[in-house]
């Protein structure tokens, strides 16, 4: 998205010379150079007679607090100026924000003053702290943002700029330079950018490349990359696996075209992940339960897509296995090289962060061998005590890769594995009760289904998820019978989702045991 609108130079009041100091902050985590951005705005600065004076504070970490670089600057009118070192509500003329949510949390900081401070951000998004951790979608919405920069900010000039960079081969802060420079917040010809970038003596066509493109799209010379959509999952074909799976394909392809039409694309994704998850006998074994589903249900099949969507994710549980195979898969490697821009001529160390309890190493073994060994308290004392800690991987080394990838190929074995024995006995239970409601009750069945949602990720993670969807489940009977029965169980997922230690949720079952007793 790209908004704009005249620019204004907006300055603080006059000095004794009469001469206005110019404040400009910048917002952006790690990695993103805005170091380098920084310097490259004081270098252009100083080329063209100002003075200029740049500052940092910097964030608590990667996604809980950005770093904030501040710089003054004004003409040079033979006196030294005294500058300030931070920025001050209400007096900041240019706010650069390398991402959506900075440019709103400076929106909030006061930093942004409408009829005067130009906005220059980057619409893409790097999900924050506060947004991972919540049990649900945690996801801000970035389209409340734009409108409020639309508001707060005179004038606005916002689209992707990442994507911008990443095309020339460069990184955000040559992009946001661009756009600087583009918006006309500063009273500098393109040239004189253009000389710091070729001077700084790193990376500078690529550079040179994604100012010229963030140039071109803030002063409207072109338009600003577009979100590409998701493309829809085609049909499974042979020609996408081996020869000896290809008559077991085929037999899936048949299943699932004999599904209702409804129901298809979401089966069709699901039986994507579940093969790729375990082999094609797991797929075979995923359409039994959405068929089940199907013979209980009518159109429009709501019941239906919703068992195709929870049950391949029920199937394809976070375990160790799952998660060696997803570090190093090639594709991975691909994506994390794209993301932090790595050259041909470059060399990428990745580190892998992992905390293995007690319960990890049990329920990877073998059945028989990890009920054994979980009854020991005095093996799980000493383990604890000696290994239950984080520890780093780098899977950029042959090492590290190797011990990541033989725990990966243990996946044939995944089903003699306790965590599988225990998981399947979970799912069963839980699909055993969805279809026995369905009998009587469609709709509260569905919301039965994706309570599954709560049930995500390992460890500590897991834990909670699972004690929450225990609990939503148990409310089932207290709901049963009762004509609004899926719309109070819709609400107790809310609820569930709303908060990490479950206080709604104790809240919301309060009031249904008050009107079921």
């Amino acid at each position: 998205m790209n908004l704009q609108t005249k620019p204004i130079i907006a300055r603080r009041s006059p000095g004794p010379d009469g001469e206005k100091i110019i404040t400009l902050a910048a917002l952006a985590v790690g990695g993103q150079g805005g170091g380098v951005l920084t310097k490259w705005i004081t270098d252009v600065a100083e080329a063209n007679g100002y003075h200029a004076q740049s500052t940092s504070v910097a964030g608590v970490a990667q996604r809980t607090g950005a770093t904030i670089y501040y710089v003054e600057m004004c003409r040079d009118t033979g006196r030294q100026p005294v500058f300030a070192l931070s920025p001050a509500v209400g007096d900041v003329d240019i706010m650069i924000a390398s991402e959506l949510m900075e440019g709103g949390r400076a929106i909030m900081r006061g930093f942004v003053t409408p009829g005067r401070t130009t906005m220059i951000a980057s619409t893409h998004r790097i999900p924050a702290v506060s947004e991972k951790i919540a049990p649900g979608d945690g996801r801000s919405d970035g389209a409340e943002v734009l409108a409020a920069m639309g508001i707060a900010a005179d004038p606005v000039v916002a689209f992707d700029m990442e994507t911008v960079a990443k095309r020339a081969g460069s990184v955000i802060s040559s992009s946001l330079l661009g756009a600087l420079a583009g918006s006309g917040a500063l009273p500098f010809p393109r040239e004189s950018y253009e000389e710091v970038i070729r001077k700084s003596g790193r990376g500078v066509e690529a550079s040179l490349r994604a100012f010229g493109d963030a140039y071109d799209i803030a002063t409207g010379a072109a338009p600003a990359p577009v979100e590409e959509e998701a493309k829809p999952a085609g049909p499974i074909t042979a020609l996408q696996v081996p020869a000896k799976f290809r008559a077991k394909w085929s037999a899936l392809e048949s299943r699932l075209t004999a599904l209702p039409a409804e129901v298809q694309d979401m089966a069709a994704l699901g039986l994507k992940k579940v093969v790729d998850y375990q082999d094609v006998d797991y797929g075979a074994e995923y359409l039994d339960m959405v068929e089940q589903a199907v013979a209980l249900d009518e159109a429009t099949f709501d019941l239906s897509v919703n068992a195709a969507k929870y049950c391949a994710r029920a199937l394809c549980y976070d375990d160790l296995l799952r998660v060696a195979d997803l570090k190093t898969r090639a594709s991975r490697m691909e994506r994390v090289k794209g993301e932090v821009v790595v050259k041909d001529d470059q060399v990428l160390h990745l580190t892998e962060y992992f905390h293995p309890r007690f319960e990890e190493l049990v329920t990877t073994l073998p059945a028989g061998l990890g009920k054994s060994m979980a009854k020991r308290k005095g093996l799980e004392a000493w383990y604890t005590k000696r290994f239950d800690k984080g520890r780093r991987i780098r899977t950029d080394s042959l090492s590290g890769f190797a011990m990541l990838w033989f725990i990966s190929s243990l996946r044939p074995m995944r089903r003699k594995l306790l965590r599988h024995e225990n998981e399947m006995a979970h799912v069963s239970a839980w699909f055993g009760e969805v279809l026995a409601t369905a009998k009587t009750d469609r709709a509260l069945a569905s919301e039965l289904l994706t309570n599954y949602r709560l049930i995500k990720g390992y460890s500590d993670t897991h834990a909670r998820g699972l004690s929450k969807f225990a609990r939503l489940m148990d409310a089932r009977d207290m709901l049963a019978g009762r004509s609004d029965a899926a719309d109070w169980m819709r609400r107790l997922r809310t609820a569930a989702l709303a908060d990490v230690k479950g206080h709604k949720l104790d809240e919301a079952l309060a009031t249904v045991r008050s009107f079921a007793a």
